[in-house]
């Protein structure tokens, strides 16, 4: 059912958290892994982004030798953009059939929960999402 997965990670405590899932769901269906990283593009008169290449590089290699010592093969994706429109654009380019996140906390707040990357990407997916709380 769900030959491809996207699982898209940052260094966040949900992301880790979500990655238990993306085992079960993986280990289940015999689905193909991606794990994609996206580095935010700095905005215009705005400050640099804190994440720099090599921390991106790690990130992705310790998430893929995660799941490598659980017996799951992964590709490891890099971009450079705004989070929720990379993601969904990833996607659409690997054909994904789920994609698998964790939920960032951002607050109660109506206007918060509508600008988060989490809610972006449900509504623009081209895919199911999957999101871990």
């Amino acid at each position: 059912m769900f030959e491809t997965v996207l699982f898209p990670i940052d260094q966040s405590r949900e992301s880790r958290q979500a990655a238990e899932t993306v085992a079960q769901v993986v280990n289940f269906h015999k689905s193909r892994l991606i794990i994609l990283s996206v580095v935010e593009e700095p905005e215009a008169g705005g400050s640099e982004v804190m994440s720099s290449p090599e921390a991106i590089a790690e990130l992705l290699e310790s998430a893929k030798a995660m799941f490598s010592q659980q017996g799951i093969q992964s590709e490891v994706v890099e971009r450079q953009g705004k989070p929720a429109f990379t993601i969904c654009d990833v996607a659409d380019e690997i054909e994904a059939d789920l994609i698998v996140m964790g939920c960032r906390g951002i607050g109660l707040t109506e206007e918060g929960a509508a600008d988060s990357v989490t809610n972006r990407v449900i509504n623009l997916s081209p895919c199911p999402v999957l999101i871990v709380p």
